[in-house]
């Protein structure tokens, strides 16, 4: 298995070497492609702590791993946030119960007239459908949730984001994380149980365990009697 980090600023590879220079973290598009390279196949763990940057870099980044022919496992650490969330889109993810994912709109600047300004804002509202594409085809919400959540600039912690469907489940957690706070189980719990409990082994351990628990039950309820 081979990890690969997605750190600090998400940059074009022309950039990269500006960062280097200055001794800052930042991941370019190279650097995903030169890893995906080595792997030849093999699967992969993509280690992500970063603030977002370069939405086109994110994009370019995002595609080479969803087109990757191996398991693309995603792991956030630290943050995931703009770009860097974008990325977090590209396979079965887990994140750090610490960890936080933020969505929002694409942001840039503009200069010149109001034919100028009205363009500008043409392009960043469809450079923000084009990212939720990614968010849309994870979560399964639609268009106009999603640009909703993403008007806010919304900050998710672990549990948040696997909630909204962003990231499949929170690492560390050895009880189901339900996908909501009416207690609906995660899509990712329900696949589990069913490898369970088509399992003949599986089924029988489980009537050993439920077997015993009721046991140590009535045993308790004799000494209360006493």
């Amino acid at each position: 298995m081979k990890k690969i980090n997605v750190k600090g600023a998400i940059v074009g590879n022309a950039d990269k070497r500006i960062y280097e220079w200055f001794g800052i973290d930042a991941t370019c598009p190279k650097d995903i492609s030169d890893a995906i390279e080595e792997a030849r196949g093999e699967p992969i763990v993509v280690e992500i702590n970063s603030g977002g940057g370069d939405i086109f870099a994110g994009s370019e980044i995002y595609t080479a791993l969803k087109g990757y022919p191996g398991d693309v496992e995603v792991q956030i650490v630290g943050l995931a946030a703009s770009a860097a969330s974008v990325i977090a889109q590209a396979g079965k993810s887990k994140i750090s119960p610490t960890a936080l994912f933020m969505v929002h709109n694409v942001s840039g600047s503009a200069y010149g007239d109001y034919r100028d300004m009205a363009h500008k804002a043409e392009v960043l509202e469809t450079a923000n459908r084009s990212i939720a594409n990614a968010y849309m085809k994870k979560t399964g919400k639609t268009m106009e949730e999603l640009q909703n959540i993403m008007d806010h600039e919304t900050w998710m912690d672990a549990r948040k984001a696997v909630e909204y469907g962003f990231v499949d489940e929170v690492m560390f957690y050895e009880t189901p994380v339900l996908a909501n706070g009416i207690g609906v189980l995660s899509a990712e719990t329900i696949t589990k149980m069913k490898k369970t409990i088509g399992n003949p082994q599986a089924d029988a351990d489980f009537f050993m365990a439920k077997t015993k628990l009721q046991l140590l039950k009535m045993k308790g309820e004799m000494r209360n009697e006493v």
